[in-house]
């Protein structure tokens, strides 16, 4: 993501419309303290500041947090997140980073079907239990 100019743009012109950190966090549902930390940790480099120092956001930020909000959902960390965008940030093309995306994500869906294994079996743990206890029950008002 590089750095881009602020522009003057009548609100209709989305392409080119800057956002307060109270807008952008209400449009892509983070709190403004979590975008803070965001940049801090350098998943977003193209924040600008206006004179008194107030962060100014673009459309291209929205797009950024959303697709941050995106990888979480799909179980990456910031720390991968992070290691991504160093990675984009050295090459400037996705030619290393959706590889690496791909492993990260290929790890993610055997964690899934791993823990989707382990609550299946606890499911079967929990059923077997409670027919034993409901026999138990039976037996005891007999």
């Amino acid at each position: 993501m590089t750095p881009q100019t602020q522009q003057a743009s009548p609100p209709e012109a989305s392409r080119n419309a800057s956002y307060a950190i109270g807008e952008i966090s209400r449009i892509v549902n983070l709190s403004q303290r979590t975008i803070r930390y965001y940049e801090e940790i350098g998943l977003l480099h193209s924040v600008r500041r206006i004179e008194n120092g107030k962060r100014v956001f673009t459309d291209d930020d929205v797009r950024r947090l959303k697709f941050i909000n995106r990888l979480k959902v799909l179980g990456l960390s910031l720390a991968e997140m992070v290691e991504l965008e160093k990675i984009y940030r050295r090459q400037r093309n996705n030619r290393e980073i959706l590889p690496k995306l791909l492993e990260i994500l290929d790890e993610r869906a055997a964690q899934v079907e791993e823990r989707i294994s382990q609550l299946v079996a606890l499911r079967k743990e929990i059923r077997e239990y409670q027919h034993r206890l409901r026999e138990k029950v039976l037996q005891e008002t007999q």
